[in-house]
């Protein structure tokens, strides 16, 4: 009475896992590299945009880091002591990065805060030029990462070279700014912006990390959507006890209970439930439960006369 349908592709999995673990280890070699030219040009021009920046790009090189070392041990397959596979992991490790974000926004914030009530020389010349390589090191950066599969794990990295490639816009126009003008407090409040801009987009990825290590609903999926379509195919008096949930950064689970008028129709409904979830909402790990109408009849109260069409749990 219990059916699986499983279509795991660990194939297609395993090959979504090198292709981000590869441009993970990429994006950290370019990150770091370039971190250790930023901390040089910082300490000479004196501009806190840039030693924010190459502190932030080492801390980045970190998380990236991370990200990459989650993204080739998700690729392990299913064990006795793990089933479903360490997945999730990649989810675990975008929800650390997330924190480190707000860490280090917090971190600028003070350091910035310190600078515009003190403001300090700085050299707005070499502020510009190592600006604009670091702003052409983030984008080569930020179009790898974009180009590859985009899980929970690679959207937090992705944020990470976004909050690089914003602190290189700012030490950019700061550097500017300071060589035509003079005006040093530019570097801070610049620094200041930048902050706020990742600390919204690092609650965003916290949230969507959380709400999958939670088994939350993957957010492109509407619940009571999924059960009245299943509800609604041939066979299928009612659906409950649905669920949905991620078993990894990319992949969906569903399990139900599945009320049906007889059991000899059960391997259709089965094979046509598998093929509609996997069709239109992308699960491909399926567990269902049939149970024959007149059994549920039989076990409902008598002030009740039929199942409800879709009842979730």
């Amino acid at each position: 009475m219990h059916d699986h349908g499983h279509h795991h592709h660990h194939g297609e999995h395993g090959h979504h896992g090198t292709d981000s673990g590869r441009l993970l280890t990429l994006a950290v070699s370019l990150t770091l590299g370039f971190a250790l030219v930023e901390a040089i040009g910082g300490l000479v021009a004196g501009s806190l945009a840039l030693l924010s920046d190459a502190g932030h790009m080492v801390t980045d090189s970190l998380a990236l880091a991370m990200a990459a070392i989650a993204a080739w041990i998700a690729r392990r397959p299913p064990s006795r002591r793990h089933s479903y596979g360490l997945g999730r992991i990649e989810t675990l490790a975008a929800f650390v990065n997330a924190l480190v974000m707000i860490g280090i926004v917090v971190a600028v914030t003070s350091f910035a805060v310190g600078r515009v009530l003190t403001p300090q020389p700085v050299a707005g010349g070499v502020v510009t030029w190592v600006a604009l390589i670091g702003l052409l090191v983030n984008l080569a950066v930020a179009w790898l990462l974009m180009g590859g599969r985009r899980n929970v794990n690679v959207k937090a990295a992705l944020l990470h070279v976004l909050g690089d490639l914003l602190g290189s816009v700012a030490a950019l126009i700061s550097g500017v700014v300071i060589l035509h003008t003079g005006w040093t407090p530019i570097d801070p409040l610049l620094s200041l912006c930048i902050a706020a801009l990742i600390l919204v987009s690092a609650v965003r990825v916290l949230r969507e990390a959380l709400h999958a290590l939670l088994d939350g609903v993957p957010p492109d999926i509407d619940l009571a959507r999924v059960g009245d379509e299943l509800a609604a195919l041939d066979e299928v008096v009612s659906v409950h006890d649905l669920h949905i949930w991620l078993i990894a950064a990319d992949r969906s689970a569903l399990s139900a209970h599945v009320v049906i008028r007889r059991m000899d129709d059960w391997p259709a409904v089965l094979t046509r439930i598998r093929a509609h979830v996997g069709t239109h909402h992308g699960i491909d790990h399926v567990t269902l439960q049939p149970e024959p109408l007149e059994t549920v009849l039989r076990f409902t109260p008598r002030t009740a006369t039929a199942p409800a069409p879709v009842q979730h749990h």
